[in-house]
This record gives structure tokens, C-alpha cells and sequence, in this order.
């Protein structure tokens, strides 16, 4: 690099400002549970035992192990120490590592909703759920579970214990059932949802729902509004007091007779199953569902430890944690499945379920067959409610986060950010109402598997692996980890970072599961999710380079020129002059040459400042870089 290229000197540094009145955990265990919180949830419970059961029982854990420690792990690190480093938020936290992938932070307020739309779309279909368990749970309050019987108004017939019979065709002598249904799924959709035909017939709002829906907003806007001093305070219960309701329910199951024919069709290994794509799609996608990554939760997260706060040790206990408890729920969730199976004489095929199936259906049906149902109702319930709660306020206490950090001086004032809280949980519950109207499972699954999973965690996944493995340069990152931790962790991560987690999501596509045919507006409402989450950051970096005036040597030194807090405005010609001086010494400057020959202008100016961040990042020394942050 030429001499005369000097780093800018340290301007009144607002991160560093920023940095010293962060708020921080008030203990370790706050940030462990809080995190432990967020990534043990329904998931655990309701998928990973039935995926497992699905995919060849114990051989399904070859592949989950494999995807585990090629995305799951190095994302989750990645994600935790760059929070820390940079004590940001999910979206500012780029200010520090890519300017470009952030965008313009005093204009644009829209680019922080939507980089965070992902956790947006995820507090507002998530929170339905304990909306239902609610509902549940206060239908336990009774002498008999409602849906133990079919004696009750929503049932089609009251004529059996086991299945309600709905009488309507006849032969000219007797009358004979035309549809024979069981009371727990009568329940849960004439009783829960009022479920209509379809997506076209949302018809009106079930005002129970809606007021439990309500209830769970206010609980989780008093969970989040004082910032991690209460969430730190609130996570001492809600993170541990599920883990106190499964250890009853697995002694519970454990006792039952047929819980062992249970517990042997959860594990049984059939190994020939490893040959079908489907099994690692799978577990590919538990993974991701599971751990939280790439929606910049455990970056927020992690932004509130303190400085020299040992996160690689962290994040290896919370991974075991997180494994280890989906391993276990699968004996309790299973023995009672197995249970349930041999009471009733059947294959535990037919009773086996998954997600809201599992938790609505097949196991109020199984705890209805036991003594004292509503106790054990109760405790199911109530571990459904904490296991949610812990994840929903987690979400929005990343998404205020995000947003207050990207505008510190407005919204770190007074009450500002309880108010900014208040309005996010207000306009998430008049959108959430869509979903427990008559249709609104059906728009339930279309969040569920176009906005909050599938191919959006899959293209940030790969967008910010090569920005820190590539722009940023891994290397760089683990020397920060080295400064916060005194000690560097093994090469696995950053070969993860570089090559492998890039290569494994863009081979790894998620399989949706629809029962229901949508129509195509149905589909282009769920395309519309995935875009809204996933194109705006390529989008705004193809809108500020086309914007920009003048040739393509020019487009390059404004972009670089608009990076005021990176670089000194007097030594931008100097800076050209060093990209030019580094493109002449690398080996492949000749096939950047004729590469770009043939690549139309556009594209040629997105990959010229591609490869311009990373010459930047590698060669020039930023000030936040120069001196040691204070934390």
C-alpha cells in the first residue's frame, strides 16, 4: 500500500459513545438463559421427536450431527461474538464490518424493518400459537376436558366416546355415518378455530382467540419494556420452568404402559433411510429452525455481555443444551405417544404427529386417557406457553434493539423506546388478528413456511458467511474473538465461515408439507414474504450503485467516498489509487480483466465493489479497528 495512505483519525466516535452507555447483562446466567430461552422452544418438543421418528429414528442423528456442526454451530458463533464485538444490534453491528450490507442509517428507517423482517413476521404468526395454548389451557379449568367427550354444542354427534359420528346419508331403512371424526380434532377446529374451507373464507374473528391473543401481547410488552433489565429478570423463570414441566411429563410417560413401544419407534435406526434426499432436507432444516440463526436475535443478544465475556464457551454449552433437550423431549413426548397407541389398538403411525398437530391434537387426545387429566393438561399447557413466551419477547426485544441502536439519539431518550415497543406490539396485534379468524390457519402456514424459514434463513445464511468470511475476512474476525476472549479458537469456524456453511445452504432446500391446495394468490402472498425479507439488502446495494454519478472508476470512489465514518474524505483520490495499485499485484487481476469483458455494466459495477470492500477491509486500517472499542 502506498504510504501516503493513512487511516482517518477516530472522529468524536459515536460507537464508542454508544459502547459506554449499553446496557449489559446484569450475570452471565441472564445472557445464558436468555439465549437458551430463545433457541429451546416449540421446535424442540414438536419436531425434532417426530423428525426423528420420520427419518429412520436413530439414524436421522447422522445427518443432524453433520448439519449441526457445518451451519448450526458457526452461525450461532458467528452471530454471538460479532454482537458482542461490535455491542450492536442486528443491523448496525454491519456498520463495522460492511457498510454496504447495512445502508444509509440517517435516511432510510425502511431498511431496518425490512433486515429485520424476518424477526418482525416471526413475533406475529409465532405469538398465535400461545394464543391457542391459552385457550387450551383455560378449557382445562373444567370437570371434564372438553375434548374428552361429544357432548358439547361444537361436536357433529354425541353418540361415542372415542368418535364423534355425523349421521346425514341414508339408505331408505337406516341412517349411516358419513364422516366419523375424533373429539380432540373436533375440538380443535370447530371449537379452537371455527376453521372455514379455505384462504378465500377468512370469515370473523374468533373473540376468544383474539383477547387470548391480547393477553399474550401484554405479557410480552411487560416482559421487554425496561430492556434486558427486565427480559435478564422474566428469563429466570420462563427459560427454566419448562425444562421443571418435561422432567414431569418424561417420568410421567416413562410410567405408562406401551411408553416403551413408544420410545423404540422413536429411536429404532433404520439405516437405509439415509438414502432419501427428503431425510437431509430434514434435518437440515431443524437446524436452522431450531437454533435461531440468521435473524439477528443472538446478535442483539450477545451485543448486551461484557466485552471480555468468553462467547465461544458459551455458545458450545447453549449448542449442547439446545441438542440435548430435543434428544429428551422426543422419550417424554413419545412415551406418551406409545401410550396412547396401545390404549387405543392402533399403530403409532396413526397417532404420531407434528407441530401444531402434535401439540393440539395428539397430545390432549393421549393426556385425556390418563388419570387426573386436567392436572397433566395443565402441565403440558403451561410448558407450551413458557416455551413460546421466552422466544416471542426475545424477538422483539431484538427487533427494539435494532431499531434504537440504528437511531440512538431519538429513541435512547426518556420513554422513547417503551414507545416505540408499544407501537410495534400494537400494529403486530391488529396483524395478527388475521390469524385467528375462521381461515386464519391458513395464513398461519403461509408465515410459517414462506416468511420465518425455508429459503430466507437459507439466503442469509450464505449473504453474511461470505460477507465475514470473504469482505470482512475471517482471519480478522478471529482476531477480535482473540482480543475479547485471550485465546483463539481452532480453524474449524472460519473454514465453516468461508467454505462450508456457503456450500451446504446453497444444496440444502426446504420441503413444505401443504395438506391444503392454495390458491395462486395464496402463493404470491407467501412470495411476497420471502422477497420482503430476503431481496432488500442486494436490492439497496444495486439502488446505491445505480444512483450514483458518473463512469465506473467514479461510482467506485463515491461509494467508497460516502463511507464518512470509514475513511477521511481528503485521501478518497489516494484510495483509487491503492485499488488500482493492489489489482496490479494479484495473481488474478488478467481474469478479472476478461472476466469483466463480458459481464454487462450493472453487474460489472456490483462485483467491482465486491471486490473493492474486501481490498478495502484487508488493506486499510478503519479507526474502529485501530484502537479497542470501549466496552
Amino acid at each position: 500500500i502506498p504510504e501516503y495512505i493513512q487511516p482517518c483519525p477516530a472522529s468524536p466516535a459515536q460507537p464508542q459513545v454508544q459502547s459506554e452507555q449499553r446496557e449489559k447483562w446484569a450475570s452471565k446466567l441472564q445472557f445464558l438463559l436468555a439465549v437458551a430461552g430463545h433457541i429451546i422452544g416449540l421446535g424442540n418438543v414438536w419436531r425434532f421427536p417426530y423428525l426423528c421418528y420420520k427419518n429412520g429414528g436413530g439414524a436421522f442423528f447422522v445427518p443432524y450431527v453433520l448439519f449441526l456442526f457445518s451451519c448450526g454451530i458457526p452461525l450461532f458463533f458467528l452471530e454471538t461474538s460479532l454482537g458482542q464485538f461490535t455491542s450492536q444490534g442486528g443491523i448496525t453491528c454491519w456498520r463495522k464490518i460492511c457498510p454496504l450490507f447495512e445502508g444509509e442509517h440517517e435516511k432510510y428507517l425502511l431498511i431496518v424493518i425490512f433486515h429485520q423482517v424476518v424477526v418482525l413476521y416471526t413475533g406475529i404468526y409465532y405469538i398465535v400459537i400461545l394464543a391457542w395454548a391459552f385457550l387450551y389451557l383455560f378449557s382445562c379449568f373444567t370437570s371434564e376436558l372438553p375434548w374428552a367427550s361429544c357432548k358439547n354444542t361444537w361436536n357433529t354427534g354425541n353418540t361415542a366416546y372415542a368418535f364423534c359420528v355425523e349421521f346425514s346419508k341414508s339408505n331408505g331403512t337406516e341412517t349411516y355415518p358419513e364422516k366419523i371424526s375424533s373429539p380432540v380434532v373436533e375440538f380443535w377446529e370447530r371449537r379452537i378455530l371455527g376453521l372455514s374451507g379455505g384462504i378465500e373464507e377468512l370469515g370473523n374473528v374468533r373473540w376468544e382467540l383474539a383477547l387470548c391473543l391480547l393477553l399474550t401481547w401484554i405479557i410480552c410488552y411487560f416482559c421487554v419494556w425496561k430492556g434486558v433489565k427486565s427480559t435478564g429478570k422474566v428469563v429466570y423463570f420462563t427459560a427454566t420452568f419448562p425444562y421443571l414441566m418435561l422432567t414431569v411429563l418424561l417420568l410421567r410417560g416413562l410410567t405408562l404402559p406401551g411408553a416403551t413401544n413408544g420410545i423404540k419407534f422413536y429411536l429404532y435406526p433404520d439405516i437405509t433411510r439415509l438414502a432419501d434426499p427428503q431425510v437431509w432436507m430434514d434435518a437440515g432444516s431443524q437446524i436452522f429452525y431450531s437454533y435461531g440463526v440468521c435473524t439477528g436475535v443472538l446478535t442483539a443478544l450477545g451485543s448486551y455481555n461484557k466485552y471480555e465475556n468468553d462467547c465461544y464457551r458459551d455458545c458450545m454449552y447453549l449448542c449442547l443444551l439446545n441438542s440435548m433437550t430435543s434428544f429428551v423431549a422426543g422419550f417424554a413426548i413419545f412415551s406418551v405417544l406409545g401410550f396412547m397407541a396401545d390404549e387405543q389398538g392402533v399403530d403409532i403411525s396413526v397417532v404420531a404427529e407434528s407441530g401444531p398437530g402434535l401439540a393440539f391434537i395428539a397430545y390432549p387426545r393421549a393426556v385425556s386417557l390418563m388419570p387426573v387429566p386436567q392436572l397433566w393438561a395443565i402441565f403440558f399447557f403451561i410448558m407450551i406457553i413458557f416455551l413460546g413466551l421466552d422466544s416471542e419477547f426475545v424477538y422483539f426485544e431484538a427487533l427494539v434493539t435494532a431499531v434504537s441502536d440504528m437511531f440512538p439519539a431519538f429513541f435512547q431518550i426518556g420513554h422513547r423506546r417503551k414507545i416505540l415497543l408499544l407501537l410495534l406490539c400494537i400494529a403486530s396485534f391488529l396483524l395478527g388478528l388475521s390469524m385467528v379468524t375462521e381461515g386464519g390457519l391458513y395464513i398461519f402456514q403461509l408465515f410459517d413456511y414462506y416468511a420465518c424459514s425455508g429459503m430466507t434463513l437459507l439466503a442469509f445464511a450464505i449473504l453474511q458467511s461470505i460477507c465475514v468470511g470473504w469482505v470482512y475476512g475471517a482471519d480478522r474476525l478471529y482476531d477480535n474473538i482473540e482480543d475479547m476472549i485471550n485465546h483463539r479458537p481452532g480453524p474449524y469456524m472460519k473454514y465453516c465461515w468461508k467454505y462450508v456453511t456457503p456450500v451446504v445452504c446453497l444444496y440444502t432446500p426446504l420441503k413444505f408439507n401443504n395438506t391444503y391446495e392454495y390458491p395462486w394468490w395464496g402463493y404470491a402472498i407467501g412470495g411476497f414474504f420471502t422477497l420482503s425479507s430476503t431481496l432488500i439488502i442486494p436490492l439497496w446495494m444495486v439502488y446505491k450503485i445505480s444512483n450514483t454519478s458518473g463512469s465506473m472508476r467514479q461510482v467506485n470512489l463515491q461509494n467508497v467516498h460516502a463511507t464518512k465514518t470509514n475513511f477521511n474524505h481528503a485521501v478518497t483520490s489516494n484510495v483509487y489509487e491503492a485499488y488500482l495499485f493492489f489489482l496490479k499485484s494479484q495473481s488474478y487481476h488478467t481474469f478479472y480483466s476478461l472476466v469483466f469483458l463480458f459481464i454487462p455494466w450493472k453487474f460489472n459495477v456490483i462485483i467491482n465493489n465486491f471486490l473493492f470492500l474486501k481490498i478495502i477491509c484487508n488493506n486499510v486500517c478503519l479507526p474502529w479497528y485501530i484502537s479497542k472499542p470501549s466496552h
